[in-house]
């Protein structure tokens, strides 16, 4: 084999190797998705639409406020302007009016400053301040509000797949206690009747792994749509690593849940602020009632030109046309100051209309805050019982498993010799299918029971979750 020819074995060796490996390292990066609780809530709130637009708002309300604050600095303009006139025209430079062509330019520089009016502007400053906290607040309370969404979600998700595992394993196990039936049958030493009964079983057993299999399914395509992920992706959920017995050393106090939740809770703070914003709003809208009081400085010059004038006249009068720099800086210069004073006297009651609009807005708040304030103290009360009751529940769910896993295995012993019947055999056994299953609900209900007692208070945050 020449050179070149080795030189393209070599080439091709490379190749192969690099493919393998390639592939190697795809398959290893690639392996099933897991996806944790915390990832799942950090996707959501990176996700979330409503969030997204709540921060926008955010930074509106950030906008308005600084805004507001500016109103009360003076105002400066600076205004120019450049223009001809063909025909009649005053020339400023002149001092009269000519015919002809002129070329015009003006500049000025004008400040306003408000002195008096009725404490609009820091009333409008402080209502745009507390607008700006309220929709803090209302941001806050929406990041809870998604991380409560997914939090019970992917629980449920947490608990669909429990349920299944128990669904599958009671159907497999019907299914060998079939098999024996029937090969008992077989011999004799069973009546054709418990074989019907058990394939009753069997069958009512492998229907209710399949509705688990639906409700787990539609339970994570609810999921990738609140994370916004997609559905398509195979992923894997992860159950949270919380101490059950942790969360039953928690005892709730609602009086001191509820003092939490006054200095935390999103809504609460929120409804605070609003209404503070809307009473400033009418104390704005009153001043608009008063007389207002305001300075104003102005500074200016223009140059003039006139065409189409004889060298014979401008020689007897160089000041018809004296350069822009002169005109400019000393011929046309002027200032003016001055105080401006308003009265409102009438304008179609438009001011008193908007007053009138505002108190209801102000009034409205009002109620809304006391609302909230009543809803706040009844998700306090009701997390806090619910929790107590969910531990209750948590340990009697663990008593009736045990009960029933032993009565299933005597029932199990006494059916094998024949000493009991197939009624006494099947209701045992759906007794211990029901206490897993209630024993697994207890158990996720209790977790999400732990979300709910911060999310009650508003101390729910991303930070605080333990996985």
């Amino acid at each position: 084999m020449n050179f070149m020819g080795m030189n393209r074995m070599k080439k091709l060796l490379v190749w192969v190797v690099g493919m393998v490996v390639s592939w190697e390292g795809i398959a290893q990066d690639n392996p099933d998705k897991v996806l944790t609780f915390q990832e799942a809530v950090s996707i959501a709130l990176r996700n979330n639409v409503t969030l997204a637009q709540q921060k926008n708002n955010l930074e509106a309300a950030q906008m308005q406020r600084t805004a507001s604050l500016l109103n009360m600095a003076p105002t400066v303009n600076v205004n120019a302007f450049a223009q001809q006139f063909n025909g009649n025209s005053f020339n400023q430079q002149q001092g009269r009016a000519v015919n002809g062509v002129r070329d015009a330019v003006n500049g000025s520089i004008n400040a306003s400053l408000p002195i008096f009016n009725g404490f609009n502007l820091l009333n409008t400053a402080k209502q745009t301040g507390s607008q700006l906290e309220a929709q803090s607040y209302f941001v806050k309370r929406t990041t809870e509000d998604v991380i409560n969404t997914v939090s019970s979600q992917y629980l449920q998700v947490l608990l669909d797949i429990e349920l299944l595992r128990i669904a599958k394993e009671n159907f497999e196990a019907q299914n060998i206690q079939l098999n024996q039936i029937k090969e008992q049958v077989s011999v004799g030493s069973r009546s054709p009747v418990d074989e019907y009964n058990q394939v009753g079983q069997t069958r009512a057993a492998e229907l209710r792994m399949l509705q688990a299999e639906i409700n787990l399914t539609n339970d994570r395509a609810l999921l990738t749509q609140t994370l916004l992920i997609d559905p398509f992706a195979e992923f894997e959920v992860q159950k949270p690593g919380w101490s059950i017995e942790e969360l039953q050393l928690i005892n709730p106090n609602i009086e001191q849940m509820y003092t939490v939740a006054k200095e935390n809770r999103g809504d609460l703070l929120r409804a605070v602020n609003t209404e503070s914003a809307a009473r400033y709003g009418l104390l704005a809208t009153r001043g608009a009632l008063a007389p207002s009081l305001g300075a104003f400085f102005s500074y200016g010059s223009a140059y003039n030109y006139q065409h189409d004038i004889p060298d014979s006249i401008l020689a007897n009068n160089p000041s018809i046309n004296r350069s822009f720099e002169e005109q400019f800086g000393n011929d046309n210069v002027f200032k003016s100051y001055g105080l401006q004073l308003t009265i409102p006297v009438l304008n179609g009651f438009q001011s008193r209309n908007r007053m009138v609009q505002q108190k209801i807005t102000y009034r409205n708040n009002r109620l809304q805050r006391e609302n909230t304030e009543i809803v706040v103290k009844t998700d306090v009360l009701r997390a806090a019982k619910n929790f107590q009751v969910g531990k209750t529940a948590y340990a009697v769910s663990q008593s009736q498993l045990e009960a029933a896993e032993l009565a299933f295995q005597l029932e199990s012993e006494r059916y094998n010799l024949g000493v009991t019947n197939f009624v006494d055999f099947a209701q045992a056994n759906r007794t211990l299918v029901q206490a897993q299953t209630d024993k697994a609900q207890a158990e996720y209900r209790l977790i999400f029971q732990k979300i709910l007692l911060e999310y009650a208070t508003g101390t729910l945050k991303i930070e605080g979750i333990e996985y």
